[in-house]
């Protein structure tokens, strides 16, 4: 009987002491919950609720004929209905999305390998003694810190195809002028460059600031054992930016699969629609197409965060497995 008693007090006792340390760790850090409280609740505010109201319009027939709302003094209600997994076997059956998935992938992997083989290679020859090397940061941090809008712009100005300075060079040259912004391939060409001119700024400083943590010791003693640049380079310089690159690389693909500026405002997804990516094209469903689409909008948002989801637990599981604790 005694054993029983304290096996049925047991639990009751377990319970009462996580609720003891739970209250004692709320008491002790109340000013911690009390800083993050805000914070939480507008994540939620901004973040959460449109999430959740974007997971429930994908599952209903929501378009601008149905959706509540007011004419004049007349307010009309919803008349949409719940329409379950439709909207995605949709989605998923439909070409389409498999065209834009496929440049999707292709413009997101071109992106970031040029932006940072190019960041590496500026970060590395700013690391070295070199006469104006301020000068020489600031000039290259200068696209990072220029509104986004405002460049893709003024890139808009350069591709035009009968007053752009990129083709009034060529014309002195003698060469022909480049429909950038009117041929199909240009026009993949141009958004990448200008993305990756946008993205090489912070990619060479994230991987300047991982180059200066590497021991200058290590390269001495390789050197002193006969080691060339390239076996340095190879051996102490990409080790030693492992942790910083596999950051970087992870947060540019994200950008960059979302990157909705460069593709809508250079090219608005034309010419056609051979550059329209995922998130252009749930732009073009909710904003654009006539009756405006909001379920299929939102169904597209969900599967684009599905994917970024999906990469993101797959790196990480990556980064584990070569030892990489993230």
């Amino acid at each position: 009987m005694g054993g029983d008693t304290g096996a049925a007090r047991g639990p009751g006792r377990t319970t009462a002491r996580s609720d003891s340390g739970l209250k004692r760790a709320l008491a002790t850090h109340w000013y911690a919950w009390a800083m993050i409280a805000p914070v939480v609740l507008v994540l939620g505010v901004i973040i959460g609720w449109p999430l959740v109201r974007g997971i429930y319009l994908s599952l209903t027939d929501a378009n601008e004929r149905n959706v509540a709302r007011t004419i004049g003094v007349r307010h009309i209600e919803a008349t949409y209905e719940f329409v379950g997994l439709d909207n995605y076997a949709a989605v998923l059956g439909d070409p389409v999305f498999w065209q834009r998935l496929v440049w999707t992938v292709l413009w997101t992997v071109g992106c970031v390998s040029l932006t940072f083989a190019l960041g590496l290679a500026l970060a590395t020859m700013l690391n070295r003694p070199l006469r104006g090397r301020a000068a020489y940061r600031m000039a290259l941090i200068l696209p990072w810190a220029v509104p986004g809008f405002v460049s893709v712009f003024a890139w808009r100005f350069l591709f035009n195809r009968d007053n752009g300075i990129l083709n009034k060079l060529l014309d002195g040259g003698g060469i022909a002028a480049i429909p950038w912004l009117d041929d199909p391939t240009w026009a993949k060409v141009s958004v990448i460059a200008v993305n990756v001119w946008l993205g090489v700024p912070f990619m060479m400083v994230a991987l300047l600031g991982g180059l200066q943590s590497i021991p200058a010791e290590l390269y001495e003693a390789a050197e002193m054992d006969g080691a060339t640049p390239w076996q340095r380079f190879r051996h102490i310089t990409l080790p030693g930016l492992r942790a910083v690159s596999m950051t970087v690389i992870l947060l540019s693909t994200i950008w960059t699969f979302n990157m909705f500026p460069v593709i809508f405002l250079l090219t608005r997804g034309g010419p056609g629609d051979s550059t329209e990516i995922l998130v252009t094209q749930a732009f073009r469903e909710a904003f654009i197409a006539s009756p405006r689409d909001f379920a299929g909008s939102a169904t597209w948002g969900v599967l684009i965060l599905a994917l970024l989801m999906i990469f993101a637990l797959v790196y990480r599981r990556s980064l584990r497995k070569q030892g990489e604790v993230w």
